[in-house]
């Protein structure tokens, strides 16, 4: 009978990942366990301490730092799988899964399944002739040697793309090597996990190739397998149930679809809700069952996109997006920086982004132009990002993959300001108030469009004592709210007395947060 070795790629909810791993070992399967060198060190010593004593459950032996896109998920899961094949000499099946998937069959249903065919689970079509990329880089994913990531380093990202386009730069394909495309999830035999491995010892210039491709994890083992296994040896499909909305995100599941995921011909299911509790736990159960049947009428994608396209109001398959009680998410953090001074604002993101990974986006509800990734279209412009602010928000944070996202916003968006602390998030606010000369003041009053070039100076000094109360309104109406977690760096105070507020904002320690107050920059005009 078919012994599973689960590849567990995970980065947060340590608890969650023992659990998961003590529930998949309890039924005789095995588990190897990636976890990103990006999360906390402690967070890792606890999950290996409270696994320590399950031989069933092996580590990576190197932590990769992992990126969206980035090489680093295949090295990762190359990592995971090398010791799971040293660890787990009788395992059959490598099953590649994730920390927000759970088990939508039992394990009895599951090795029954994987002995009923003797093929490879991969999602495996030609990247050039399938449509399976809808929009975006096709061709240039690979022809392009991409080292920076798109979402965390933006401007390097097209910067260098755009310089290798202008220049003609671009590189061939190796030449014996078909290039595939499909989902990153993936059931393999042990046969063709071993193929692969020898064959990356031996074809260095392929990983060469590879580790510079946007977004590897849904060419490599896809190209690989079909160029190791013979074609009626593959079921080109995956055998992880998972969605995609009509703005093109992950479709997330509730507790109320416990009956709905249960119905699909997969074995697992992503994305899992880390609020749905009860679902969870009933998952978790039903993994352990015996004799368990399942009647599988597979109409997840089809009911799914009838009930959402009809715009049902209630919770049977969560609430859309648009409705006014969408949410961020309870367990998430939203930091947002607030100053009429955009300019400093922005220094202090960019400032941030040396002692921190957190995302950052500037004033995204203020500015059209603010660089935002494609979303479906909801970021299109300032009117739709207002009116579908969370559902924004929420898909910045899943498009991220982050529990923290720092924004900036004008001071005057009060109802955002609002609108976000009623969220089941939790959201911290940092006011950075600035000095305003009267130049200042008149460029800020022809850019809100009080007035032009050809205004007199009489009307501009009629006009200061206005701007000036105005912006200073604004600032006592933010303080009027008593809202948590509210913080404020004077641009008059010390750097010394400017560090304890940041500090606390950020949730670092003193010493860095007086090194970005010490900015010497940070309020010139």
């Amino acid at each position: 009978m078919a012994q599973i070795a689960y590849l567990l790629l995970c980065h947060k909810d340590v608890e969650a990942i023992v659990a998961q791993a003590e529930r998949l070992t309890a039924m005789g399967d095995t588990v190897s366990i990636h976890f990103d060198a990006r999360s906390p060190r402690a967070d890792y010593d606890h999950m290996v301490a409270s696994l320590a004593g399950n031989p069933n459950v092996v580590f990576a032996a190197r932590r990769k730092k992992c990126g969206w896109g980035e090489w680093s998920l295949v090295d990762a899961t190359l990592e995971a799988l090398k010791a799971a094949v040293h660890a787990f000499p009788r395992a059959t099946h490598f099953y590649l899964t994730s920390g927000d998937c759970m088990p939508i069959k039992t394990a009895e249903y599951a090795r029954q399944y994987l002995d009923r065919w003797d093929a490879d689970f991969i999602e495996s079509f030609d990247f050039f002739e399938s449509d399976w990329i809808k929009t975006g880089f096709k061709e240039e994913r690979l022809i392009y040697r991409h080292w920076f990531n798109e979402r965390s380093q933006p401007k390097r990202f097209y910067t260098s793309f755009n310089l290798q386009k202008r220049l003609h730069v671009t590189r061939r394909v190796p030449a014996d090597i078909r290039v595939m495309i499909g989902s990153q999830w993936w059931c393999l035999r042990r046969q063709t996990v071993e193929a692969i491995l020898d064959f990356c010892a031996a074809r260095k210039d392929v990983l060469r190739f590879f580790r510079t491709t946007w977004i590897p994890d849904e060419t490599f083992f896809q190209t690989l397998v079909r160029h190791l296994v013979p074609g009626d040896e593959i079921e080109t499909r995956t055998l992880t149930f998972l969605m995609f909305s009509d703005y093109g995100m992950p479709v997330t599941f509730y507790n109320d679809h416990y009956d709905l995921l249960l119905a699909q011909d997969f074995l697992f299911a992503r994305k899992i809700s880390t609020e749905a509790h009860e679902l969870k736990r009933r998952l978790g159960a039903l993994y352990s069952e015996t004799g368990r049947s399942f009647s599988v009428s597979n109409e997840g994608e089809r009911l799914y996109t009838f009930l959402t396209g009809r715009g049902r109001i209630g919770e049977r398959f969560a609430p859309r997006f648009w409705e006014k009680d969408a949410t961020i998410g309870r367990e998430r953090s939203l930091m947002i920086v607030t100053c009429k001074k955009w300019h400093v604002a922005k220094r202090l993101l960019d400032r941030v982004g040396s002692v921190s990974n957190v995302p950052r986006v500037e004033y995204l509800f203020d500015e059209e132009a603010t660089p935002l990734p494609d979303l479906g279209g909801i970021q299109a412009t300032l009117a739709k990002r207002t009116r579908h602010r969370r559902a924004l928000m929420r898909m910045l944070f899943d498009y991220y993959e982050t529990d923290r996202l720092m924004i900036c916003l004008d001071p005057s968006n009060l109802d955002l300001f609002r609108d976000f602390y009623a969220d089941r998030s939790e959201t911290r606010l940092l006011e950075i108030e600035c000095q305003y000369s009267d130049t200042y003041l008149e460029g800020h009053a022809k850019r809100v469009g009080l007035a032009s070039d050809q205004t007199p100076a009489e009307g501009f000094r009629t006009l200061l004592p206005t701007i000036r109360n105005d912006v200073a309104h604004e600032s006592e109406m933010l303080r009027d709210q008593n809202f948590p977690e509210f913080y404020r760096m004077l641009e008059r105070a010390r750097p010394e007395d400017n560090a304890e507020p940041l500090s606390k904002f950020l949730r670092i320690d003193r010493q860095k947060a007086l090194d970005i107050a010490r900015t010497d920059y940070l309020f010139v005009d």
